[in-house]
């Protein structure tokens, strides 16, 4: 099982991420996506879907039209794993292009 991200290795992983923040209230990262309409955010949660089961891991996310907030903790440990972050990373790259 992957152990809690925690003091520098945690806070270098989180500065190279883009838009990410710590989740109010646990151990968690979030961020809140805006895409031109609901096609593209159902296009966007479907391709990080596919990516999620690849790697066995499952974001929380709750969609409204063009909207997608994602937040990411792995459960099994109690908290933001290197594993949530690669996640993390992936997201970014997809949201990049």
């Amino acid at each position: 099982m992957a152990k809690p991200m925690a003091g520098e290795e945690r806070r270098k992983a989180l500065a190279a991420l883009t838009g990410w923040r710590e989740a109010e209230g646990r151990d968690a990262i979030r961020k809140s996506l805006k895409f031109k309409d609901f096609k593209e955010a159902f296009a966007f949660m479907t391709r990080v879907a596919l990516k999620a089961e690849q790697m066995d891991h499952h974001p929380e996310w709750f969609n409204v039209y063009n909207k997608v907030d994602i937040t990411l903790a792995s459960h099994d440990a109690g908290g933001v794993t290197a594993r949530d972050v690669a996640l993390a990373m992936f997201i970014d790259e997809v949201t990049a292009s």
